[in-house]
């Protein structure tokens, strides 16, 4: 079994890239991609830890794309190139949005009485970058919340008292960082999106009319039906089929590295139609 979707402190996980990558092998994974928020950061240190083990090491990010919903859409690019200039500057835009972002959800948290400053803030990251997960665990902290999910779902979810909009790219400028630097574009578990089947396809082949390579079809809060439709979707589009548990650890208990809830298998065939589609890839960036 693989898992093509993980998150380290880098971005909003509670481990290590290194440990995962330790996590992944002692769960008996044939692969892990890690694929954290609007950063690389941790892309180094993954794959230095993964040398030598019978573990393919996946580096990965994932993108935020403003497709017209609430909360965007997101965005996998797997096998990413981790110095590649032109993702890098990307990716450093939307950083520094989320910075920007960050003190006006602070200031809602205080116009409601609620006291936290950025060093609490800050000091929850561990030195990664930071977002709202971080804001979230910061409230639990001071009891504010009894945990994260309830900080997100009282304060900070989309529409709710203290959510600030997030800067994000379009799909064009997103898909297109992705492809520049060698990845793979996989539309991250399509069956959250607030979409209607033909909703959704219409988002995919508008997507697809940009790049796009796969489907997450295989997620942890993906159903058997849910899955069965985004593969008969893929097959009609042309698109490769993907999945991964979406692990971040503590910030998500529920969630098991390479198993989800308990039910998820995202079998290691998957690997060669993907790795196919970044030769074709590769070899276009080459010939252009």
């Amino acid at each position: 079994m693989i898992d093509l979707h993980t998150h380290t402190t880098a971005s909003d996980g509670s481990l290590t890239p290194a440990q995962l990558v330790a996590a992944a092998q002692k769960a008996g994974l044939k692969a892990v991609a890690v694929t954290d928020h609007d950063t690389v950061a941790g892309l180094d240190e993954a794959l230095a830890a993964g040398r030598g083990l019978a573990l393919e090491v996946v580096p990965g990010v994932e993108i935020s794309l403003e497709v017209g919903l609430a909360g965007g859409a997101h965005l996998l690019g797997l096998w990413v190139r981790p110095n590649h200039p032109a993702l890098l500057a990307g990716l450093a835009r939307v950083q520094e949005a989320r910075r920007r972002r960050n003190p006006l959800i602070l200031a809602k948290l205080n116009g409601l009485g609620l006291a936290l400053d950025m060093a609490e803030v800050n000091a929850q990251a561990g030195g990664g970058q930071v977002g709202r997960p971080h804001i979230a665990m910061a409230l639990a902290a001071k009891g504010y919340a009894a945990n994260q999910g309830e900080a997100f779902n009282r304060w900070l979810k989309a529409g709710g008292p203290a959510y600030v909009a997030k800067e994000r790219l379009s799909p064009a400028q997103g898909i297109g960082l992705v492809r520049a630097a060698g990845g793979v574009p996989v539309l991250a578990h399509p069956g959250l999106l607030d979409l209607d089947r033909p909703g959704l396809e219409a988002l995919a082949r508008r997507l697809r009319a940009v790049g796009l390579e796969g489907l997450e079809a295989y997620y942890s809060e993906h159903d058997a039906a849910t899955q069965r439709g985004l593969a008969s979707l893929a097959a009609r589009l042309g698109l490769v089929l993907s999945g991964g548990s979406d692990f971040h650890g503590e910030g998500k208990q529920r969630i098991r590295l390479g198993t989800g809830k308990g039910g998820l298998r995202v079998p290691a065939s998957l690997l060669t139609a993907l790795k196919q589609r970044r030769e074709l890839i590769r070899k276009e960036a080459e010939d252009a």
